[in-house]
């Protein structure tokens, strides 16, 4: 068992109700994107960086630096060359089961990148995007009092990246749970998107019946974290939706938000898909959300109100 206690979430900083004039946002895939549109739309100067251009539409348009986040001298040269005020970090591959096959490559991009990253921030601000895979999955949900236990590989770098980032002392983690929205062009969709496009073929899908998520909105982790770069906090907190779904039960609303078949959805353990590597309960709730006022009108969309106003 891991003996990483989650930092406590710190008062507010001097910083606080001042938003960051310009931030430097590390990756570049669906949520850093929707990340930057978010920081873009409230005026703040927001700069995208990662190894490869930004393809997808909520990316088109932003400035862009090339970075390889596992090198120290190309991030403190980025640093540099962006003086940014604050840093948002979504770096490193987020397929579970890629990194469940590619362990060594997971880590050196997670743990390294933000070893990195620390090294350059010089003080400044930083809220890293972490993931409910520290945890074992073996309670219903975890809140940020949880012990941790990486259930994976995945799990297993995000929380040495964690660990890295909240020893400069001005760190915020933000922890969330499965993330998903309309993603039509992403080489990689999230659940949702997969489901229905799968769906819309007349595809048969192995679902497991034994996995459960507490799916959040990526606008929704997109506002928080707006709110949260202004409040300068640091610690750890969690977002995670308000409904917890099995992915069967999900699969078959969106079949039927398609009008699709439901029995194309076909119920299979865990064990024999793509999902074997999750934990049972990939679920997280806030024990200290609800307090804070930065966050009071972002209360996270239920999946189920969500999916039902989306138009495919």
């Amino acid at each position: 068992m891991s003996d990483l206690r989650p930092s406590p979430l710190a008062p507010p900083g001097s910083t606080a109700g001042a938003m960051p004039g310009r931030v430097l946002v590390i990756g570049s895939g669906y949520l850093a994107g929707h990340i930057a549109a978010r920081l873009t739309g409230l005026g703040v100067e927001t700069v995208l960086s990662s190894r490869s251009a930004p393809v997808l539409p909520e990316s088109r348009g932003m400035r862009w630096a090339r970075v390889d986040v596992t090198s120290r001298p190309q991030v403190a040269a980025l640093m540099e060359a962006i003086q940014p005020d604050a840093v948002v970090a979504v770096h490193g591959p987020s397929d579970i089961t890629w990194c469940e096959a590619h362990p060594e490559e997971a880590y050196a991009t997670h743990h390294g990148g933000a070893r990195n990253i620390a090294a350059a921030l010089n003080g400044r601000p930083v809220l890293l995007v972490s993931t409910d895979n520290v945890f074992p999955g073996e309670a219903e949900s975890h809140g940020e009092s949880a012990q941790t236990s990486p259930a994976n590989a995945y799990g297993r770098a995000k929380l040495a990246a964690e660990r890295e980032l909240l020893a400069t002392s001005c760190a915020l983690v933000l922890r969330v749970s499965l993330v998903y929205g309309w993603e039509d062009r992403g080489p990689r969709p999230n659940f949702l998107t997969s489901v229905a496009r799968s769906l819309m073929r007349g595809e048969r899908l192995r679902i497991p019946d034994d996995h459960w998520n507490t799916p959040v909105l990526v606008a929704d982790v997109a506002a928080w974290t707006a709110a949260l770069m202004r409040s300068g906090r640091t610690g750890t907190l969690h977002l995670g939706g308000p409904r917890r779904i099995g992915r069967v039960d999900w699969a078959r609303r969106i079949a039927r938000q398609l009008g699709a078949d439901p029995a194309l959805i076909v119920p299979t353990p865990r064990a024999g898909t793509a999902y074997a590597c999750r934990p049972r309960n990939a679920c997280l709730h806030s024990e200290v959300a609800a307090q804070l006022p930065e966050l009071r009108r972002h209360r996270p969309v239920d999946v189920l109100e969500a999916t039902h106003a989306l138009t495919f």
